[in-house]
């Protein structure tokens, strides 16, 4: 099984400079050794069960709505039987038709 979610969370009502608690959720997210990566607009988590991928944004999203007070999630989940590892994958395939055209 594989499940990758990608999501994002925005404390609101602490004005326009929130990146020090995006850095908290992130820290959280990274601490939990599971594959990730954070872009500008979202931070992807691969695991292999839903449980065990969405214990780590509910933890990214409890350090921030600890600080906030109110919080905007946004998720976005691909869940499919199959291996591991589609976080580098799927962007290597990407890459790999880039390149060949």
């Amino acid at each position: 099984m594989s499940v990758l979610v990608a999501f994002s969370v925005t404390p609101l009502g602490l004005g326009e400079d929130v990146g020090s608690l995006v850095a908290e959720a992130v820290r959280v997210v990274r601490a939990s050794g599971l594959p990730n990566r954070t872009d500008a607009m979202f931070t992807t988590v691969e695991g292999s069960t839903w449980e065990e991928v969405m214990a780590v944004v509910q933890a990214a999203v409890a350090v921030v709505q600890a600080s906030a007070p109110r919080t905007s999630t946004v998720i976005k989940v691909d869940w499919r039987d199959g291996p591991v590892g589609r976080l580098e994958s799927k962007v290597a395939t990407v890459e790999q038709r880039l390149a060949s055209s």
